[in-house]
């Protein structure tokens, strides 16, 4: 087990003669493991607060929740009485309670904790976990709770497959071959809203004219009449089943944009789930949420935690899917920060806000190996590809290119390795990519486990087609290498794309790319 001293201020909230509050702490010896571990348990009325605080100290930290800013290693950011939860803010759609350093030592804090982090504002160069009954979780709770472990091992990678074999999990199977190997095509970046059923028929001509090849076409927003009716807007895409049919001749598959909301003013479908009660409200009774495509109305967020509404939700898709025969979803969104605050929902009160996402995202897994989505928690079992949240089009750490490779590290490190980067040169937001902008970018995603254009290199001029025809075929070259990756992340709990010291543990002396030495 790992011996260099892990010191903190255990209770710094906590007034010692405090009757109400039960305390525990024990330890163990894992010797199947060669691990040491020892639990911390805090409980008391709702009113309470607790806080231990442990110091960085020299080393390197790895984990916690996904972020816009993301440095890497994580001890270089500045998070304060942060909530753990997948949201909106930052980027945080992926958010897991894991923090491991390279000490070989790592904090697993149990779901039911109303759990915030502070990074250096409570203590200096200290991480602090705070367990509070305020916003966003329920005001319904009737006590707090701070539970959670700390185990120690000989190094960090012995530590973190114990943490994935403990706590987090490993992909139950594969995502699409076709996915892995060939890029995705989407509108999004490129054309924003602005679809119809000449710019989809354009698009798709210019690809195939390329000669790049592709895992599919996706179609992004905005195809519905309103946002969650689910129903095409046959005045901008007339005949679509036709254009899909259409499209597929030429070699592509297609796929479509969907989310888990339905805007105020989407009738009839809005007051349909209202009335059935699958619609989350807040503890005032209230449905009415804000996303990104509010357009005027007020939207409501499906409540996947009503197993009859996640049915409603799933059988409304599958009849998209037959009705124009469409091969796999992009399902956005999911963050429980969408949901109308203070979120009602089923289920245990101690898992609120956070129940909601993995509802979410369980519910829709079960469309098949092409789908992706972007939020998590507790859900590195799923066999399908996790988005990275939007990057911006710059080169910095404020959500451009230098967070790819981070981003990447960041969600391999909380177990989420089946990781679908975000569209190649960002989201064209401020501005379109650069050419050189664009090469880079793709240079850094060439051996991440998919490619995503949006934004093509014939907007530039023929030598950055080349440049990227050579890096889309190199990647592809690579699949093999990338399934088996996945493969072993499925067996082993491997991360698919490690941080350079995985490789060189314990012996420091052994550089490797994949499996091969060099």
């Amino acid at each position: 087990a790992s011996t260099t001293l892990l010191t903190g201020h255990i209770g710094r909230r906590v007034a010692s003669d405090d009757e109400e509050v039960i305390f525990d702490i024990n330890t163990a010896y894992d010797e199947e493991s060669g691990g040491y571990r020892i639990s911390i348990h805090w409980d008391g009325p709702a009113d309470r607060v607790f806080e231990d605080c442990f110091n960085f100290g020299s080393l390197q930290w790895y984990g916690g929740p996904e972020q816009k800013q993301q440095y890497w290693p994580i001890q270089n950011s500045n998070l304060q009485k942060y909530s753990i939860i997948s949201k909106e803010e930052d980027n945080s759609a992926v958010s897991e309670r894991y923090w491991l350093n390279s000490a070989g030592q790592y904090f697993y804090v149990q779901p039911e904790a109303p759990l915030f982090i502070d990074y250096h504002n409570v203590e200096d160069n200290h991480i602090c976990f705070i367990a509070e009954v305020a916003a966003p979780y329920s005001s319904k709770r009737t006590h707090n709770s701070l539970k959670y472990d700390i185990w120690f091992f000989e190094n960090a990678k012995v530590a973190h497959q114990h943490a994935v074999d403990t706590y987090l999990g490993k992909p139950t199977g594969l995502p699409d071959y076709r996915m892995i190997q060939y890029p995705v095509f989407s509108t999004w970046a490129r054309y924003s809203r602005g679809i119809d059923r000449d710019s989809l028929w354009a698009f798709a001509n210019e690809i195939k004219d390329t000669g790049f090849p592709n895992a599919q076409f996706e179609i992004d927003d905005l195809w519905e009449i309103c946002y969650g009716s689910l129903t095409v807007d046959e005045r901008k895409l007339p005949d679509f089943k036709g254009l899909i049919q259409e499209i597929k001749s030429l070699g592509f598959r297609v796929t479509i944009w969907v989310h888990p909301f339905i805007n105020k003013n989407c009738e009839p479908w809005f007051s349909d789930a209202l009335e059935k009660g699958y619609l989350v409200l807040n503890e005032e009774g209230n449905p009415e949420s804000t996303w990104w495509n509010n357009n005027g109305s007020l939207p409501g967020y499906i409540d996947f935690t009503n197993p009859d509404a996640a049915e409603w939700y799933t059988s409304r898709i599958q009849d998209l899917i037959d009705t124009y025969d469409i091969d796999s979803l992009k399902f956005d969104a999911g963050e429980s920060s969408w949901s109308p605050q203070i979120p009602v929902q089923n289920g245990d009160i101690d898992l609120h806000p956070g129940h909601v996402v993995e509802s979410y995202v369980r519910a829709v897994a079960k469309f098949g190996p092409m789908i992706e989505i972007r939020a998590g928690m507790r859900t590195q079992d799923l066999p399908v590809f996790v988005r990275m949240v939007d990057k911006d089009t710059l080169w910095d750490f404020n959500n451009g290119l230098a967070t790819l490779v981070t981003t990447l590290l960041q969600m391999n490190l909380n177990g989420y390795t089946l990781v679908l980067p975000d569209m190649i040169g960002g989201n064209g937001y401020n501005e379109s990519p650069s050419k050189e902008l664009l090469v880079r970018w793709l240079q850094a995603n060439v051996f991440m486990p998919t490619l995503q254009y949006s934004f093509v290199p014939w907007d530039h001029d023929e030598e950055a087609v080349e440049i990227c025809r050579k890096y889309t075929h190199l990647h592809a070259e690579y699949a093999d290498e990338i399934v088996a990756a996945m493969e072993a992340s499925i067996q082993k709990g491997t991360p698919v794309n490690p941080p350079i010291w995985w490789w060189i543990l314990p012996t420091r002396t052994l550089w490797l790319f994949g499996t091969s030495s060099c």
